[in-house]
């Protein structure tokens, strides 16, 4: 499951006029660390924290052109002007992508970005040979969640307590809800035996499952 070239990459997810992507680069780690600051503090403490350190690009995330790590962050430009930033995460072994953060600069929350990324991605990972998108979502605000029901995604629970966040001056473990899409055709995956379920698991599968 190798990622796409960035050129592929544009084509699948275009952006509006004035705007460009762009894959990471060394020389813009500060920026991008300095640019989430200011438009995500939340960041800071919880499972993306990684975001903020220098260590985390250079050990995790593919830079300059390589593309042998599992980690991507793209950048997204207005002329000079750092606006936004996506970055997924592969894993080879499942064949799923997770979409890790997508994080937009103030001026440009209206433009759709979050929307576009969000199901361009969802060709990109089809290219990639990806059978399984999904990504963790904050329930402070709706945006994140909405672009995701729009884009098909099913909702499939919430996680107690298991990021961070600041609320109040103080951190706290958050619940966040969990969405995913099967990139493969149903018959190809194996539902369980109801006789394997717990009534309350089988319950809860109906009830997400049922169509």
């Amino acid at each position: 499951m190798n990622w796409l070239p960035l050129d592929k990459l544009r084509a699948l997810i275009p952006l509006p006029p004035g705007l460009r992507v762009e894959s990471m680069h060394s020389a813009h780690i500060a920026a991008v660390i300095a640019a989430l600051r200011s438009w995500y503090p939340d960041v800071a403490y919880g499972s993306n924290s990684g975001y903020l350190r220098d260590e985390f690009y250079r050990q995790r995330v593919c830079l300059d052109g390589g593309d042998a790590k599992d980690v991507q962050v793209f950048t997204i430009w207005f002329g000079d002007e750092l606006v936004g930033l996506w970055s997924p995460e592969r894993e080879v072994d499942s064949l799923a992508l997770y979409a890790r953060v997508v994080a937009i600069a103030p001026q440009h929350a209206d433009a759709g970005l979050t929307r576009q990324i969000t199901a361009g991605m969802e060709d990109v990972a089809r290219k990639m040979g990806a059978a399984f998108m999904y990504a963790l979502v904050t329930l402070k605000h709706p945006y994140v969640a909405q672009a995701l029901e729009g884009a098909g995604y099913r909702l499939l629970g919430f996680w107690p307590g298991f990021d961070r966040e600041l609320v109040a001056g103080v951190v706290k473990r958050v619940y966040q809800a969990v969405y995913a899409k099967l990139l493969v055709p149903e018959d190809r995956v194996l539902r369980p035996d109801p006789k394997n379920l717990t009534p309350g698991a089988k319950a809860l599968f109906e009830l997400l499952f049922s169509d």
